[in-house]
């Protein structure tokens, strides 16, 4: 666990406890209560963590994310990736995160139903939008066009569905995630090669899942 310092700001204490709130809210829901007993945890000033997380639920949610999306690039930091391809990237990324959530199943199946509230739509997308926007950056997407938006909506779909079945995931080694991760990203290959094949450019072409990941759509959470 990190440590905080003396005097932290608010960003600071939000940033400490967002990977100990969800140990509660696995409990408790993500409510007031699971800040108190993550600061009790923390050993921090309960009142100063309940003015850390003002927007309730959704920002204790948001926090805890963005924990995960830096775990995720700690753990695949740019000399693991770029000795990948780039759908090994990818694959690699989303699995780093379903590690860092599986210990915190319970809460997060709480979180995406409470993302799934119609208030909270917008924001929800957001965080999708941002974990695959992480993502891209991590795997080395420098897209500039319309390609950099359309990559980030489709692996934002991709990432939500692949949640969806781990969250119920019993199988050893999250088995049943991986194996349907990977169907959605040979669905889209197949996809694309059946495409190039009708337009008469396939002639084993080597296609990049850099190229073709924004073709397709997945609803996202």
């Amino acid at each position: 666990m990190k440590t905080l310092s003396e005097d932290p700001t608010l960003d600071e204490v939000r940033a400490y406890l967002a990977p100990i709130i969800p140990r509660h809210a696995a409990f408790d829901g993500w409510r007031a209560e699971a800040v108190t007993m993550a600061a009790s945890e923390g050993r921090v000033d309960a009142e100063i963590a309940q003015l850390a997380f003002p927007g309730g639920a959704m920002d204790m949610i948001d926090a805890w994310f963005a924990s995960i999306d830096a775990g995720m690039l700690e753990a695949l930091p740019p000399e693991k990736l770029v000795t990948m391809s780039i759908r090994q990237r990818i694959v690699s990324l989303i699995t780093a995160r379903l590690t860092l959530l599986a210990r915190d199943r319970e809460a997060l199946r709480r979180a995406l139903a409470i993302m799934a509230l119609p208030q909270n739509s917008v924001r929800a997308a957001r965080l999708g939008w941002r974990a695959a926007d992480v993502m891209w950056r991590a795997a080395g997407d420098h897209a500039t066009d319309l390609n950099h938006y359309s990559k980030r909506l489709t692996l934002a779909g991709v990432y939500a569905a692949t949640l969806l079945v781990f969250v119920d995931d019993e199988s050893d080694d999250w088995a049943d995630s991986r194996a349907f991760l990977d169907r959605r990203i040979e669905g889209v290959m197949r996809f694309e090669r059946a495409k190039a094949k009708w337009k008469g450019i396939g002639g084993g072409e080597r296609l990049s899942l850099a190229r073709f990941i924004g073709r397709l759509r997945y609803p996202a959470i």
